[in-house]
């Protein structure tokens, strides 16, 4: 779980090419095109920009969020008021980032808007709590109380981040009784996600990497607003 100065190095690196790459993709894509497309334009990106493999990329759209995260992506075609979620674990040299970006099709609802927002947050939170000396369960507790307060009904992960490096999830896990206590030196997935409605999902995920004085930050943060595809 604690990696080398040589090894976050690598795991910054790939986090910036994805970031990177997410931030470009609004400026090729419209509504009307199909999950499977976004997803193969968002691989050629990623691999233009050096990495060297993108084994992880599930995909899926609904309006105001959707069902699931670990699944697709299909032939569906993105429309007004949709929310886009694609995540993405991208290797260089055997390390992987693990984070996902959240889009929006056009005009979605303010109750869509209003989660995303909580999320943003929450995501802040976690991000904060997560300092060497305490615990998953703290980090866990951090995201958990904003995500309750704007009224989830569920989480269908079951824990709210993890560790990474060279696979794409590995130990420890952000939830109740986890009980791993945070040093120096580990990279963690920070990853609240929450249901809001029957069927209507949103999830944030950033990765970082723990330092002496807190949390270091490998992605390029997410915009507080989602980005909007017309």
């Amino acid at each position: 779980m604690v990696k080398t100065p040589a090894e976050i190095d690598h795991i910054h690196y790939i986090c910036q090419i994805a970031s990177d790459a997410y931030e470009a993709l609004p400026a090729g894509i419209a509504v009307g095109e199909s999950e499977r497309e976004i997803v193969r334009k968002l691989r050629i990106d990623i691999a233009r920009r050096v990495a060297d493999s993108t084994p992880f990329m599930p995909a899926i759209s609904g309006p105001g969020g959707v069902p699931q995260i670990v699944c697709g992506p299909h032939d569906r075609l993105v429309q007004e008021g949709d929310v886009l979620f694609i995540d993405t674990g991208s290797t260089f040299d055997g390390y992987f980032c693990d984070f996902d970006r959240n889009y929006a099709i056009g005009n979605i609802s303010d109750d869509a808007k209003r989660v995303h927002d909580a999320l943003w947050l929450a995501t802040e939170a976690g991000i904060k709590a997560a300092v060497p000396g305490a615990k998953t369960d703290d980090v866990f507790r951090a995201m958990a109380e904003i995500i309750e307060e704007a009224g989830a009904i569920g989480n269908n992960v079951g824990r709210l981040g993890h560790g990474l490096g060279m696979q794409l999830t590995e130990p420890p896990s952000h939830r109740l009784g986890d009980g791993t206590v945070i040093v120096e030196n580990m990279v963690l997935t920070i990853e609240p996600g929450m249901e809001y409605a029957l069927g209507k999902m949103i999830v944030h995920e950033e990765n970082i990497a723990i330092t002496r004085d807190g949390p270091r930050l490998l992605t390029k943060r997410a915009p507080r607003e989602m980005p909007i595809i017309r």
